[in-house]
């Protein structure tokens, strides 16, 4: 495998990921999150008009976070940074992948247990408890969720461009490819890159350098493993 240590492989996840770990999905197919239009709850105009309905439930998703464990396919991809160069481009902001031992994860659309100040967008800190409305940042702010809402940047967007123009592989996970701007991560990848797409359901299907594995992300990462190595790519 000596060959491989310099192979990179960059690896983009999504909530498919997650769930087999339990973790409930972003939303359901009549567009609601638990009973919340996602707008509600993950937007700052929902934040602005209810902040408590808003730290409330991201509350319940940090309480929930700590029930469930990361599954064979985290630890899966962990592992192969035996032989690879591993970067991990996530949509999830749960930290099931560093918890499974990947050591160089990227988080698109932030971090449950994290936080940051209204007032201050680099004033971020480690958070594990609930937030509560009147808790504030050391400059009097109220502190909110770590977490990128529909309508704001993704900050980590550039960064994600770059590592995947260095990809020797990329590894599609659980992710449908239709929220913008992490779906067009497929595009920067070097032509001759060889790409694959576990999803049960994949929205894509075999073109060129893409192959499809119509795989939970369990199952993917266990047929995806065998191919790797066949040492056919």
């Amino acid at each position: 495998m000596s060959q491989h240590k310099k192979k990179h492989i960059v690896v983009l996840t999504g909530a498919g990921m997650s769930a087999e770990s339990g973790v409930k999905t972003f939303r359901d197919h009549d567009g609601l999150w638990e009973g919340h239009d996602v707008m509600q709850v993950a937007s700052p105009e929902g934040f602005r008009k209810n902040p408590e309905l808003v730290l409330d439930f991201y509350n319940q998703r940090r309480r929930q976070l700590k029930e469930v464990e990361p599954n064979q396919a985290h630890r899966d991809l962990a592992a192969l940074e035996k032989d690879y160069k591993v970067t991990i481009i996530t949509q999830n902001v749960d930290d099931l992948h560093e918890r499974a031992g990947s050591t160089d994860v990227v988080h698109l659309h932030g971090e449950l247990l994290k936080i940051r100040s209204t007032g201050n967008p680099n004033d971020i800190k480690t958070w594990t408890e609930d937030i509560n409305l009147g808790d504030l940042c050391n400059e009097g702010y109220q502190l909110r969720p770590h977490i990128v809402w529909f309508g704001e940047d993704v900050p980590m967007i550039e960064t994600a461009v770059k590592i995947c123009y260095t990809a020797d592989i990329l590894i599609i996970i659980g992710t449908s490819m239709q929220v913008y701007p992490a779906a067009s991560l497929i595009n920067y990848v070097q032509p001759d890159t060889v790409i694959y797409y576990i999803d049960p359901r994949p929205a894509i299907s075999n073109d060129g350098n893409l192959n499809v594995i119509a795989k939970s992300a369990t199952e993917g990462m266990k047929a995806l493993l065998t191919i790797l190595k066949s040492d056919t790519i």
